[in-house]
């Protein structure tokens, strides 16, 4: 059987790719037995870049089939990092979590060896489970605050971090199945900056190549009886402190019927207790973990990709929102707001009964809007923070709030210091990773929090009595209706290497689809850090360049407010701007 002849009735002939949005079958899933020997058996080659530990915005992540992920890269890693917190004088416990990737468990068991074998005090999950990458964040700000004035200080950049604690999450988030990943939180709570990432990485790479011979390490057994290993109940911090940042009272009263798919990640265990614990009629509709995800839809790719932000990866979850057309009058939909959430619980999806799975800028542009209206508490001068790459709607709505624009590279790392400070309030990407303060100002959390996202869509539903599509709709009344998309195009590393070097001057164009050009920029202005690329304004329309990090592409991100065949002229000139001067 060829593709020529497949058909509905027998969908394994079709290719993977075609097969976006249905069920995985057997044939598209990966072979645990063999990813976890493959962890053990094989060794990264140190002078192959392909096999060498790479820190990216998200720490570092491969596949032990791919050997980029192995034994060796996390016990090099976890020594790193425990030299790089000794330099750094952090005293204070380990916090350490985990996804259900298949990969995750043994990475954690390598990770606890070598964190024995130098006898820093380690605190895991006192339930033995799965620990979303939100609930280590507060969980690691929760103790820091709770360090005695003059011991430390939970403050970003303290000159005395003794006995505050930091995080190593063990997540490649929404990657396939057959990935790994391993990042870490310095006692600031958010994703290490890349002055830590690089130093970490070279550290790795350095005790890779030298045969792991500076590895301190324990034998498994012999390190989970270790003195210095201890536990922490992420659940309960983070499901007890909820009414501080989320107003769950209101939903609650409201009775909103709330949906949740935790797509077999770390969540599986937090929604149930959020529902129980704080009263919620709240059904989660998918309780199963499974190293395969043999229950996902395929990505647009074909590809098991557990993305809460694709209609592909979210299809069941959509379906179950979409009401039955036999009965003539369209059925009822079975909940008020209907939510999904990523392997280890940092991105959101939302998903209303009037608009399906809402694009996440749009509702990024939502939260934003009713939350400055709605927190009293938060201070009168906060800005409005949002990476470069996501919409101008954003932009819109802080002006139409009198808030500051802060606008700053990609990766969640810019928002920490505003978040800690108090500065920041909010802080949003277009990837569906956000998060926010607490009622009074505080931090909550200083990574991404899909499942805090997922409530506040709740909360939104029981406070103005409007799913955030229908929310979203008279913002565009108000504002106008952006079109946002992104595209890959081909590029030599070469040409990536002079794109991310590439300087307003280097851009002579004076217009973008008919439109002055009002800004040329390379520096984000919100912190002037560096964008590792190119973004050009207009007055109703934008684009970003950036290279990308593993492939050999480079991402245009473009929007228009002028509908979408002035959007695809924008990525047209852009594609020809950003060629001439990479060429």
């Amino acid at each position: 059987m060829t593709a020529e002849n497949a058909s509905p009735e027998n969908p394994s002939a079709l290719p993977a790719a075609e097969r976006a949005g249905t069920r995985a079958l057997p044939q598209d899933l990966v072979d645990v037995r063999a990813l976890l020997a493959a962890y053990t058996e094989r060794h990264p080659d140190p002078a192959d870049p392909a096999q060498r530990v790479v820190f990216g915005t998200s720490g570092h992540r491969g596949s032990s089939l791919k050997t980029s992920f192995n034994e060796d890269h996390i016990a090099a890693i976890t020594q790193a990092i425990v030299d790089y917190r000794a330099a750094q004088g952090v005293t204070g416990p380990l916090l350490m979590g985990r996804d259900t990737h298949a990969l995750s468990g043994p990475a954690q068991d390598t990770a606890l060896e070598v964190l024995m074998g130098n006898g820093v005090h380690t605190l895991i999950d006192s339930r033995d489970g799965f620990t979303p990458t939100p609930a280590v964040s507060h969980a690691i700000l929760a103790l820091n605050a709770e360090v005695p004035a003059g011991v430390g200080s939970s403050e970003a950049g303290a000159a005395d971090p003794a006995g505050q604690a930091d995080g190593i999450i063990i997540t490649p988030s929404h990657n396939p199945p057959a990935d790994g990943g391993f990042k870490y939180n310095p006692p600031h709570g958010g994703p290490a900056d890349s002055e830590a990432t690089d130093w970490i990485a070279d550290r790795a790479n350095e005790l890779l190549a030298g045969g792991l011979d500076q590895v301190r390490r324990l034998p498994l057994a012999e390190a989970k009886r270790h003195e210095a290993l201890g536990t922490y109940d992420f659940l309960d911090r983070y499901v007890s402190d909820l009414p501080k940042v989320i107003d769950l009272d209101a939903i609650r009263q409201a009775r909103v019927r709330l949906g949740v798919d935790p797509m077999g990640g770390a969540s599986v265990g937090y929604w149930g207790e959020i529902g129980a614990r704080h009263g919620l009629d709240l059904t989660v509709v998918n309780p199963e973990v499974d190293p395969q995800w043999g229950f996902m839809t395929l990505d647009w790719d074909g590809k098991i990709r557990m993305d809460c932000s694709s209609p592909n990866a979210m299809a069941t979850l959509i379906g179950r929102m979409t009401p039955d057309e036999a009965d003539g009058d369209g059925g009822e939909i079975p909940f008020d707001i209907a939510t999904g959430n990523d392997a280890d619980a940092d991105r959101h999806g939302i998903v209303t009964g009037d608009g399906g799975l809402m694009n996440p800028n749009h509702f990024l542009a939502v939260a934003i809007d009713y939350l400055y209206r709605h927190r009293h508490g938060w201070p009168a001068g906060a800005g409005v923070g949002k990476t470069l790459v996501s919409s101008s709607m954003i932009d819109r709505v802080a002006a139409g709030l009198g808030r500051d624009l802060v606008e700053v590279p990609v990766g969640f790392k810019w928002f920490v210091p505003g978040l800690l400070a108090g500065t920041g309030v909010f802080g949003g990407e277009e990837s569906a990773g956000a998060s926010f303060a607490c009622f009074d100002g505080s931090a909550w959390s200083t990574d991404k929090d899909g499942l805090l996202l997922c409530l506040l869509a709740a909360e939104i539903r029981a406070v103005t009595g409007q799913s955030p599509s229908q929310y979203y709709a008279e913002l565009v009344e108000q504002y106008g209706d952006p079109v946002y998309a992104r595209i890959d195009a081909t590029a030599t590393p070469e040409q990536k290497a002079r794109l991310k070097r590439m300087s307003p001057a280097d851009v002579t164009a004076g217009a973008l689809a008919g439109e002055p050009i009002t800004a040329k920029m390379t520096e984000a202005p919100g912190n002037g850090a560096a964008i590792g690329g190119l973004k050009v304004t207009t007055a109703n329309a934008w684009f970003a360049a950036r290279p990308s990090g593993t492939e050999d592409v480079y991402k245009i991100y473009a929007e228009s407010f002028l509908g979408a065949e002035h959007l695809a002229q924008v990525q047209a000139e852009a594609r020809a701007i950003v060629d001439a001067v990479i060429a």
